[in-house]
């Protein structure tokens, strides 16, 4: 397995790349807005609400030895991962993602530990002051917030691999596109039997209608989490749709 400790900072300046040291870790995030002021921004913040949703199904009493455990079934920028040790302040967090069939090899099985969140270009930000890591440190007990594991092929497939260390407490699929794609059956039948909360999401309404009836048919039950608008969607629109909807990255949420 390889290890790798992930550079801290994005090279942009706070102008562009609002920085500033978490002062208080919230919860209960309904919006961007919410998160802005509060806590950091980031790509990966919809993870707070596919959290808030698995949290009906009682998420925190199935936590053990305070650490996370989040199945990723779609690739993403890892060093914006960081930001979830704000979401998830009294545990650590360990991601397992799944990359696609066609990523390197080399990729399979390497591990990042992510220390702190990602920090500005310039160097007298006060991201950069000890004062910016103390929700760090008492988060993390100077140890990785979260930790970082990729995995190749299809997730159905390396199921019992990727078991062997982490059992989940809850599945993701970001822009899953789970109606276009047959290989997901079997992944959506496994995750039946796992009976953990599991969260998708996708680039619009009728992606997401059509992915609820490949889930219905194969659970045998309608959707436990309605098709919802996402709050913390990409705000940009998809320009190069082949579709004559209007699409957004992680637009709609819906999960078993």
């Amino acid at each position: 397995m390889i290890i790798w400790m992930l550079s801290d900072c994005w090279n942009l300046s706070s102008t562009l790349f609002p920085c500033r040291p978490v002062s208080k870790c919230q919860s209960g995030l309904s919006k961007w807005k919410d998160y802005i002021n509060g806590v950091h921004p980031s790509t990966f913040t919809s993870v707070s609400r596919l959290s808030q949703l698995a949290a009906m199904r009682n998420l925190s009493a199935e936590i053990t030895n305070k650490v996370l455990c989040i199945h990723n079934l779609a690739s993403s920028t890892c060093l914006c991962l960081g930001d979830v040790a704000a979401l998830c302040p009294v545990c650590r967090v360990h991601i397992e993602i799944k990359l696609g069939r066609n990523s390197q090899k080399s990729r399979d099985g390497e591990r990042f530990d992510l220390y702190t969140y990602a920090h500005c270009i310039e160097t007298d930000c006060m991201c950069k002051s000890s004062s910016g890591n103390t929700c760090w440190d008492v988060c993390s007990g100077r140890t990785s917030a979260v930790t970082l594991r990729l995995h190749k092929g299809f997730y159905h497939e390396r199921f019992r691999d990727i078991v062997k260390d982490s059992i989940p407490h809850l599945v993701i699929a970001p822009n899953a596109g789970i109606a276009a794609y047959s290989s997901w059956l079997p992944t959506i039948e496994l995750i039946k039997e796992l009976n953990v909360p599991a969260v998708f999401s996708d680039y619009c309404e009728e992606a997401s209608h059509l992915a609820s009836c490949c889930i219905s048919t194969v659970t045998g039950h309608p959707l436990t989490i309605p098709i919802q608008l996402n709050p913390f969607r990409q705000p940009m629109v998809i320009e190069d749709s082949a579709l004559f909807l209007p699409c957004y990255s992680n637009c709609f949420l819906f999960g078993i």
